[in-house]
């Protein structure tokens, strides 16, 4: 009997340490997957520049003609398309619920072209 509940707590542990186990592991999956999102929106929110299309999360769609880092805001021009309703509004960049910016790709650290056109030479002397 003793036996019988040494074997009964033993595999009770080793079961609620694999639990504690997975749980773990989704938190911290969920964590990475949340911060990437979020850098990957605030990548496309820095993104906006004059002529983006933008929609805040208020509904208000139009185009944007100045962007100010400074302030972190954005000027958005809406209205008709034959300019006799066009109003100018200022929002904050974080008001950005969709736009058609797209960032621009992390640029790859490669030698410049006058760099590669110097070695080439070189690695033909070498060859001869």
């Amino acid at each position: 009997m003793v036996s019988y509940l040494l074997a009964s707590n033993a595999s009770s542990i080793v079961f609620i340490c694999v639990i504690a186990a997975l749980l773990i592991a989704f938190f911290v999956w969920s964590f990475i997957s949340n911060k990437k999102k979020q850098k990957n929106f605030n990548d496309t929110i820095n993104a906006v520049k004059p002529g983006s299309k933008v929609k805040t999360i208020g509904g208000v769609c139009g185009e944007v003609v100045e962007v100010n880092e400074e302030e972190n805001t954005f000027v958005l021009k809406t209205g008709t398309s034959d300019g006799a309703g066009v109003s100018y509004l200022k929002f904050d960049k974080q008001a950005i619920y969709q736009t058609d910016a797209k960032p621009e790709p992390e640029a790859k650290e490669e030698k410049p072209a006058e760099e590669k056109a110097e070695e080439k030479p070189e690695e033909e002397t070498e060859n001869k």
